[in-house]
């Protein structure tokens, strides 16, 4: 089976103290700069003429921007402590400040909120509750202090392109900085092994195809969010935002064989961090892989999280 890649903006004084680099499978094509708009996230991609953030009257990339389009991401719960269980509450506001109760739902979902690390060494794909009020809530528990980035992605029933909004969360609590993780183009999640073929390439469209065995056997990929494969991209250094889609779209309950793939579209040259969520027996997992725009790619694994009942996993708890 096959699965595709997404790739929102931030403020200029943001972007000068965190600078330019560089996501919950699913992807944004990039930013044509004849038309200004970029294609809707969730239904397919557009061909790449230039890198996305480049060009004049170009957009920039997902999850730069805490407001775009007359929505604005407001976050309740500003710093949450390490190492703790915390409640993350959360609205998105229309241009009068009014909460939004109406969603499109994308990928089985009407939000998706995605956590991380500015060190891109810790991932959280999150699936929060609305309140009738508007105002959305998910459990999160976050192992290391430090700097993170909130990304709500999600299109309004009113109309209009699907958004990436983001802001910045603190985690606090004694902080020590990691580097980028390299390991090789293979990740390892209770088990299972997954294999990364193919690479980006900025401004291109590139494939990337991820295969899942264990213990040298074809492992069977369960429909995850209407999908085999849920993959997102986030470019280290500013964490620019890639969402991607899968190829073909998973419905009901068959398994399908261990590949899934996506076309990435990189917005410029650097380091990626590619994360994708697979379910195999009721769980799901989460692999990690450093991708570099010249070809190379380094990864790593680990657990989504605990084994839990699909429910509860789809308010936010499972991973």
């Amino acid at each position: 089976m096959k699965p595709v890649v997404k790739i929102a903006a931030f403020a200029a004084a943001v972007a000068a103290t965190f600078g330019t680099a560089f996501a919950v499978g699913d992807v944004v094509g990039p930013v044509s700069p004849d038309s200004g708009k970029r294609p809707a996230a969730h239904g397919g991609h557009a061909p790449a003429e230039k890198p996305a953030d480049t060009g004049p009257g170009a957009r920039p990339p997902g999850g730069l921007q805490v407001s775009e389009g007359g929505y604005t991401l407001d976050l309740e719960t500003a710093r949450v402590p390490a190492g703790e269980e915390s409640v993350l509450r959360f609205t998105v506001r229309d241009e009068q400040g009014r909460p939004v109760t109406e969603y499109r739902r994308e990928h089985e979902k009407e939000l998706h909120l995605i956590v991380a690390s500015r060190d891109l060494t810790t991932y959280r794909h999150l699936h929060p509750v609305r309140g009738a009020d508007g105002t959305w809530s998910t459990g999160a528990e976050l192992p290391a202090a430090g700097s993170y980035r909130v990304f709500a992605d999600f299109t309004p029933a009113a109309g209009g392109e699907n958004l990436t909004l983001g802001t910045d969360l603190a985690v606090t609590g004694r902080y020590a900085p990691a580097g980028l993780p390299e390991t090789g183009a293979r990740a390892t999640v209770d088990g299972y092994t997954v294999e990364l073929t193919g690479s980006l390439a900025p401004g291109a469209e590139s494939d990337l195809t991820f295969e899942v065995t264990r213990a040298g056997e074809p492992a069977r990929l369960q429909p995850y969010l209407g999908a085999y494969g849920h993959l997102v991209a986030l470019r280290s250094g500013d964490l620019a935002y890639l969402h991607v889609h899968p190829h073909d779209e998973a419905r009901g309950t068959a398994a399908s064989g261990p590949e899934v793939a996506f076309t990435a579209a990189a917005p410029s040259t650097g380091d990626y961090r590619l994360f994708l969520d697979f379910k195999v027996d009721g769980k799901v997992r989460t692999a990690a892989f450093t991708v570099h725009t010249d070809g190379t790619a380094r990864a790593d694994g680990r657990t989504a999280g605990p084994a839990a009942p699909e429910a509860e996993r789809s308010t936010g708890h499972g991973h």
